[in-house]
């Protein structure tokens, strides 16, 4: 009997070969794609237990839906199928298996550039997987199990049918691209990443308009380069003290705050370049459905002359 499946033995035609390493070290595990701690450690130049520490100091964000820990028989079958995984064998404890949400999270714990840029990659791996275990005959062979025994038992043929269908279309239907997009409510870290990744393509300046900041805010903020400028222009009521910002300006300045009541909606702007307009405070992102859109350029001066 065997639940634990190396899917990327199976996997050829990647995009790139990082790619395909990294879709290598996704497992199939109590019937979710998993990746095992130490993997994930070495793809971010770290120990696994200073990894596993930093999850433990934030165990509150790290629900059984994004990491578990193997059982005995999990990690000795783990041992025997994948040679890479020896030396847990004579280890006296388990090792722990992070889901796509999991990994996504630890982006955020760890706080460096390596994190959040690996982070990206493997999410693009999961997604890579999806892809292909759709097309794989294996799988293909399972659905079509499924499809006949919905058919025997006479459970709403036609409408089991377009359900299946749908489920995997609906894999691609909301990718959140670089200009604009929708995250749905729950999707909090896949949001974080994203506005992250706009954070820190700033090579100069970074203007937040957003009348709700609190301390989260700045922890996002600090994900940007070295020295580049942000303004925040928010409501007096704001839960940032100037304590917060003298101890961010010590580590990533500079940071100044202004207070206007102006502006009801939430804005980005990059390099004063790119416009974003966001439907949800960036304390809030993923906490309920919002979208977000790049506007036109030239509106820049408008906004803030207006603040």
């Amino acid at each position: 009997m065997s639940n634990i499946k190396d899917k990327g033995s199976n996997i050829i035609n990647t995009t790139t070969q990082k790619s395909q390493s990294i879709e290598k070290l996704i497992l199939d595990l109590r019937n979710q794609q998993v990746m095992i701690d130490c993997d994930i450690a070495s793809l971010y130049g770290v120990e696994t237990k200073v990894l596993n520490q930093a999850v433990k100091r934030n165990i509150n964000r790290f629900p059984e839906r994004f990491m578990f820990q193997l059982s005995k028989d999990e990690k000795d079958e783990l041992v025997t199928k994948c040679d890479r995984f020896v030396k847990l064998k004579h280890s006296s404890s388990c090792p722990y298996a992070f889901t796509e949400q999991g990994i996504a999270m630890l982006s955020a714990v760890l706080k460096s550039e390596t994190a959040v840029s690996i982070s990206i990659q493997i999410m693009d791996a999961f997604v890579a997987m999806r892809r292909i275990l759709m097309k794989n005959d294996h799988i293909s062979t399972e659905i079509e199990n499924i499809k006949k025994h919905l058919l025997e038992t006479e459970i709403h043929q036609l409408e089991t049918d377009k359900r299946i269908n749908d489920l995997f279309e609906k894999l691609d239907l909301y990718k959140i691209k670089d200009h604009k997009g929708i995250f749905f409510q729950g999707q909090i870290f896949d949001a974080y990443a994203k506005f992250e990744s706009f954070l820190q393509s700033a090579t100069s300046s970074i203007i937040l308009i957003d009348g709700y900041v609190d301390i989260s805010v700045l922890e996002r903020l600090s994900k940007k380069k070295s020295k580049v400028k942000v303004e925040i222009y928010t409501s007096s009521n704001s839960k940032i003290v100037q304590a917060d910002i003298d101890a961010f300006n010590a580590q990533y300045p500079i940071l100044s705050i202004k207070h206007t009541t102006a502006m009801h909606d939430r804005f980005l702007i990059i390099d004063n370049q790119r416009l974003f307009h966001i439907g949800a405070s960036l304390k809030d992102l993923g906490k309920k459905c919002f979208a977000f859109e790049e506007m036109d350029s030239s509106l820049i001066p408008l906004i803030l002359s207006n603040l």
